[in-house]
């Protein structure tokens, strides 16, 4: 015969959570993707118009390699990038900017002879934040 202390010791074991306990668990995680998932999203923001810089960066250095190259000092107005294609960039896929647009080549400011920009997220000239456009590496400088 079992003693009232093995009976115990199985329905402990076989005892699951009490709804309290559930509800507890859940509340918590609720608070942390709630707290975390914000802050998540807008590092991958973040990251998306870092790499749309550094992608400008290479592909206004592989311009400049491509007019070395060719022992040119300015480009044409008839100048596409995918002219860069194969030889100074691997494809085509290389001129979509993280968000799947393609960078553009247009006249240069602040002294360059052209610039390489990315609309940002929504593809459009002008915006804040990830619809920010990113000239030749560059992010427009904010204003207060």
């Amino acid at each position: 015969m079992r003693s009232n202390n093995t009976r115990r010791s199985v329905r402990a074991i076989r005892r699951g959570f009490s709804l309290i306990e559930v509800i507890v668990a859940v509340t918590i995680i609720a608070i942390f993707a709630g707290l975390v998932a914000p802050q998540l999203l807008k590092r991958l923001s973040g990251a998306k118009q870092d790499q749309a810089r550094t992608e400008a960066n290479t592909i206004a250095t592989q311009v400049k390699l491509y007019l070395t190259d060719r022992k040119q000092t300015k480009l044409g107005s008839d100048f596409a990038l995918d002219a860069l294609v194969p030889e100074f960039l691997e494809s085509t896929d290389d001129l979509l900017d993280p968000w799947g647009n393609r960078y553009l080549i247009v006249d240069g400011t602040n002294g360059r002879d052209f610039d390489i920009v990315s609309y940002g997220a929504d593809g459009t000239p002008g915006g804040e934040g990830e619809n920010a456009d990113i000239t030749n590496g560059k992010a427009p400088k904010k204003t207060d």
